[in-house]
């Protein structure tokens, strides 16, 4: 019974057991979790439903995450985390649960899983957008670009007007 890895919420006996939100109340949280899971690419199959993919109907490795919703691995051993590209490196804790390390550089000798969406067969590139760290880049570069074009059309010295 100590053994298990469940947390185990019961009521507070007492005059605090009113302060207990209902199992089914909603947290907070949620919301900020859910777009985290989005954005790291979380959006497996939630169970009971069984782990296919929608767009290629292909059956994936469904792993739970630390934001509480599920990933669709790839069912592949994991590889050199430096072949995947940043957000979308996905790791398992001892406890089975998967988690991103985002855009991160992995130590030398990491090694990851592959999530299934960047490898499905139902989706392009442009709806996967493995490079997103990349897009923030060149616009960033833009945004100096245009700075640095901008102060160069400035004269060194105001011209002396009297």
């Amino acid at each position: 019974m100590g053994d298990t890895h469940e947390p185990s919420l019961f009521p507070v006996p007492g005059p605090d057991s009113h302060r207990q939100p209902p199992v089914d109340a909603p947290r907070p949280w949620e919301s900020v979790d859910r777009g985290q899971a989005a954005r790291d690419g979380a959006t497996g199959p939630e169970p009971p439903a069984r782990p296919i993919c929608p767009h290629c109907g292909l059956v994936g490795e469904r792993r739970p995450t630390y934001t509480g919703r599920h990933v669709l691995l790839e069912p592949l051993p994991a590889v050199p985390a430096h072949l995947v590209p940043g957000g979308h490196r996905w790791h398992i804790d001892s406890g089975g649960q998967a988690w991103n390390s985002g855009l991160n550089e992995p130590p030398p000798g990491t090694t990851c899983h592959v999530p299934h969406q960047l490898a499905c067969p139902g989706l392009t590139l442009d709806e996967i957008k493995p490079w997103r760290w990349l897009e923030a880049v060149r616009e960033e570069n833009a945004r100096r670009a245009r700075r640095q074009a901008d102060e160069d059309g400035l004269p060194g010295a105001l011209p002396d007007a009297g």
